[in-house]
């Protein structure tokens, strides 16, 4: 039998194709308990701050309970111990459904999932907006207005600040990204120059040979 040092512990990521459908079934199954007593933003907070806020404070944690090496009563009486009385029962029961089919180790997939599920049902979206420096509020109504226009849902703005981008902003919707940053423009700029060159270059090396 290997030794707790000699198990090798894989944490599925949300890019994992198994991982994000069975996280899908247990968001959808934590979504219907919470949407019985009406907690389903409750549970998406509690899911976002245990997977973005705890386990990036504490990688250890996450380990624990993905481990194989670590046993269901174990898990249990941490759980029980960081979340009865702390969290809404609705979630606590769920973490430990998770972990009585040693499926604690899809937290983050689950969370993915639950945050796309939840945007669905509310007709919201998040929009992720990097900018080199913040927006002013007329930036982000007129920002907001046109996110709102194109997809007929409500936008929920993640804004970051990137000095890199010199000017401009780059927004990303899930897999849809629209850059107007300076630096992109930049680079654009640089490879039709480089084109155009080597283009012209080409073009006098055939005048030459004729």
């Amino acid at each position: 039998m290997s030794s707790p040092e000699q198990v090798q512990v894989r944490i599925p990521t949300v890019l994992d194709d198994e991982s994000r459908q069975v996280g899908r079934i247990y968001a959808e199954a934590l979504y219907k308990a919470a949407e019985k007593t009406g907690q389903q933003e409750e549970a998406l907070g509690e899911l976002d701050a245990l997977v973005h806020g705890v386990f990036k404070e504490d990688p250890g944690l996450e380990l624990f309970f993905s481990s194989p090496a670590v046993g269901k009563h174990r898990k249990e009486a941490a759980l029980q111990k960081a979340f009865s009385g702390r969290a809404t029962e609705v979630f606590t029961r769920f973490l430990l459904v998770l972990n009585h089919h040693e499926r604690l180790g899809l937290l983050r997939a689950i969370a993915t999932a639950y945050k796309t599920l939840h945007e669905q049902r509310t007709h919201k979206f998040h929009a992720v907006v990097r900018s080199a420096i913040p927006l002013t509020d007329e930036e982000r109504g007129r920002l907001y207005h046109d996110l709102r226009e194109i997809s007929g849902r409500e936008p929920i703005l993640e804004e970051a600040i990137d000095p890199s981008l010199l000017g401009g902003l780059v927004v990303r919707v899930g897999d849809w990204v629209y850059d107007t940053s300076m630096r992109t423009r930049l680079e654009m700029l640089r490879n039709q120059l480089i084109e155009r060159s080597s283009h012209d270059i080409q073009g006098g090396r055939d005048r030459f040979g004729n």
